[in-house]
């Protein structure tokens, strides 16, 4: 699960900075691991859909906290130890301050909703997380 993590996390890190496009990632994709099945991003959202189940709750704000927090620093890792200018760090960063992991997982389910399922299960869910809360709370 650690090389999906990491390759999730260096193609999030290079589309977003501009070193390869959305086309290059679509197809390099299939070159990609396959993404596990038990935590695609149609799975975590299943997870976190379900409100009334707490210990279903307890793995989906586990996940999605550990998803954001792994994600931050690695961006604090890659400002400390390259070369970057202030505005690209900025452009990668997410301005999280007093916002609730709920609240994470609320704009997570809801993005998801507007998915396709069969995409939704080809997706690791680091992936489709990172873009809901980037497209929700970037620091531009």
């Amino acid at each position: 699960m650690k090389r999906n993590i990491s390759a999730a996390f260096a193609l999030a890190i290079a589309t977003t900075f501009g070193a390869i496009s959305l086309a290059q990632a679509q197809q390099a994709a299939p070159q990609a691991p396959a993404v596990d099945p038990s935590f695609s991003a149609y799975t975590l959202a299943q997870e976190c859909a379900q409100k009334g189940d707490n210990a279903a709750q307890g793995q989906c704000i586990g996940a999605v906290r550990g998803i954001v927090r792994g994600y931050q620093y690695g961006v604090l890792f890659l400002g400390q130890r390259s070369q970057l200018n202030p505005n690209e760090t900025q452009n990668v960063s997410l301005c999280l301050s007093n916002t609730p992991v709920s609240t994470l997982v609320d704009e997570f389910l809801a993005d998801a909703k507007q998915v396709d399922e069969a995409a939704l299960k080809r997706t690791p869910a680091e992936v489709a997380v990172l873009g809901s809360v980037h497209s929700h709370h970037a620091c531009m």
